[in-house]
């Protein structure tokens, strides 16, 4: 075939995928599920992945009256990132053929970027866990904190991972090296911890993290404004009662998301998407035990509806209708009263340091149908995640011309905002 790939080019095309594979850091940290492709498409790219049951037990010997169903909750992930880098190549430009390698290395590490920064991304905007710290990164107590809010909420204890932002991730290394007082302070470590932070700014396992050094990180910009109010009384119905299925006023049976609640507030005005907050008189509980846990439940803002509503993430589940789904999936105790203050953590703009659990987020490979029979000659591979990579070339007799594209298709999805969050430095 005159578009078929030449040796050369089928050997830069495994060093490409080679090297996209090392670059995928942050995939190999998420829980993957793959896809079949004739479902999906059936499907309009969406599925629904199930989140975990949370189960009750009774005293005693007679439980005649405490049979009844779980509620499955579910969330729906799609394969919506479509990523694709195409480029040009003359027929002068290929006698260099450094030139074709050098592009298909930008591609490589523009792709991995892409999936990378999509898994940022989904956690930086809804990690539901908000870890504040008045202070500039520099402590071991910084990431234990998150280890804190973890255990105290019942979220499991391994495969944890902690994304940092250049600064905050070297300021955390500056403290094993030497100690945030420089040589006034010193550590023990066994083996070479302390040269390794030293010389390589490398910081690894701490308090139960995984540790990585971002070079970009979203960033949260402060609150500003007065800190609005809302009413937790069972009346004013600001709080969620989970559904596995609604049906539609035509009879149809659909998935319900139970990631998401709106609620009604005072004011939307000083409450942008992203905002941390916590609520006065919610506190968080143990998910398995629901014992509280003396400390607020924390929440983010999804989207802002109107003046007065907007949505957040997770929903207020504190049993206040009583529903056996309610008492299954609790995760709060609300004190009630109306006009209670809703205090924004986010004070000063600051980079979001991500922390979650790996069943938290899930990438959802996809799979491009690329005729090979259709006059481009076409290469397909998948990296150890199964995340697949297309590469595709067609020559243009009338101007000898190549064009060359790589791709790749994915999903990202936080099956469960409250087993990742979100970690704040210099917040006043």
């Amino acid at each position: 075939m005159s578009n078929s790939f030449s040796k050369e080019e089928r050997v830069a095309f495994e060093d490409i995928l080679e090297g996209f594979n090392d670059a995928l850091v942050l995939s190999r940290n998420v829980s993957i599920y793959n896809t079949d492709g004739s479902m999906m498409e059936r499907t309009n790219n969406v599925i629904y992945r199930p989140q975990p049951y949370i189960a009750q037990s009774y005293d005693g010997m007679d439980q005649t009256g405490n049979f009844g169903a779980y509620t499955q909750l579910s969330v729906p992930a799609t394969l919506g990132f479509q990523k694709s880098v195409p480029f040009i190549l003359d027929a002068l430009e290929l006698r260099d053929a450094l030139q074709e390698g050098r592009l298909g290395e930008a591609a490589k590490q523009k792709l991995a970027s892409d999936i990378n920064i999509a898994i940022m991304n989904v956690a930086a905007a809804q990690g539901s866990l908000v870890v504040t710290v008045s202070t500039a990164a520099g402590d071991y107590d910084d990431v234990a904190l998150c280890d804190s809010v973890m255990n105290e909420q019942g979220v499991q204890a391994f495969d944890r991972y902690l994304a940092l932002s250049s600064r905050d991730y070297n300021g955390i290394a500056g403290n094993i090296a030497g100690g945030a007082g420089g040589a006034s302070v010193s550590r023990s470590f066994a083996g070479t911890k302390s040269n390794t932070a030293f010389e390589r700014s490398f910081v690894g396992m701490v308090a139960g993290f995984e540790t990585y050094k971002l070079d970009y990180a979203n960033r949260l910009t402060g609150a500003t404004g007065a800190d609005p109010t809302m009413s937790t009384l069972a009346a004013a119905n600001n709080y969620y009662v989970p559904t596995a299925t609604q049906t539609a006023a035509t009879g149809e049976t659909q998935n319900v998301d139970n990631r998401f609640q709106t609620i009604t507030v005072s004011s939307t005005t000083d409450l942008p998407a992203g905002t941390a907050i916590e609520i006065q008189g919610v506190e968080a509980v143990h998910h398995i035990t629901k014992q509280g846990t003396g400390f607020s439940k924390t929440f983010r803002v999804v989207s802002v509806t109107n003046a007065t509503t907007c949505v957040i993430t997770p929903p207020i589940i504190s049993a206040q209708g009583g529903t056996d789904a309610e008492l299954q999936y609790q995760n709060c105790i609300v004190t009630a009263a109306a006009g209670r203050s809703i205090n924004r953590l986010n004070t000063t703009t600051a980079p979001i340091n991500c922390f979650w659990q790996k069943d938290a987020l899930e990438i959802l490979p996809g799979r491009y149908a690329v005729p090979s029979d259709a006059g481009v000659a076409v290469m397909r591979a998948s990296t150890d995640q199964g995340i697949e990579l297309v590469m595709q070339k067609q020559y243009d007799v009338n101007t000898m011309k190549t064009k060359y594209r790589l791709d790749t298709l994915f999903g990202v999805v936080n099956k469960q905002p409250e087993m990742s969050g979100i970690l704040l430095f210099n917040q006043a």
